[in-house]
């Protein structure tokens, strides 16, 4: 298992796209998937934010962790994100979740950034192991959340 930047492998787009459709969509009403597979787009330029780290095994993609600018349209004070973090179901249980994010944090430390946010409907046990603290729990879009926040 490889850990690399989407912009290696653009290719799996539609596949990812998918996965986050599926996970995400109800977060996005009226958002399409070939909304979605356009909008991965932005993953592709050489600025640091956005990026999406992908684990890939061959020619198959198992999980993505994101960095992005903003993350919550309720939030625009706080950037940037850790977004987007899925593991194929076959593969969860592995530990590449804590990897990706792993990986998602040690680029964003490349970048000399002070600090990064998340949010999660049911995930902050994970993140507080892996050093996310929570800085509030609040209603999104109809779903409970929590917004963590990692500082360097």
């Amino acid at each position: 298992m490889d850990i690399i930047n989407l912009r290696e492998a653009p290719q799996h787009i539609p596949v990812i796209a998918r996965w986050h459709f599926d996970e995400w969509g109800y977060l996005n009403p009226g958002k399409t998937l070939e909304y979605r597979i356009e909008r991965m787009q932005r993953y592709l330029s050489d600025t640091p934010i956005p990026s999406m780290l992908i684990a890939v095994e061959g020619d198959e993609v198992l999980g993505t962790a994101a960095l992005v600018e903003s993350d919550m349209d309720s939030h625009p004070e706080l950037t940037p994100w850790l977004a987007s973090v899925y593991i194929r179901e076959d593969q969860r249980g592995r530990g590449l979740g804590k990897k990706l994010v792993k990986a998602l944090m040690d680029f964003a430390g490349q970048q000399h950034l002070p600090r990064l946010y998340l949010f999660t409907p049911d995930q902050a046990p994970f993140y507080a192991k892996l050093g996310w603290q929570t800085l509030v729990e609040e209603t999104y879009r109809d779903t409970p959340v929590t917004i963590m926040r990692l500082d360097y």
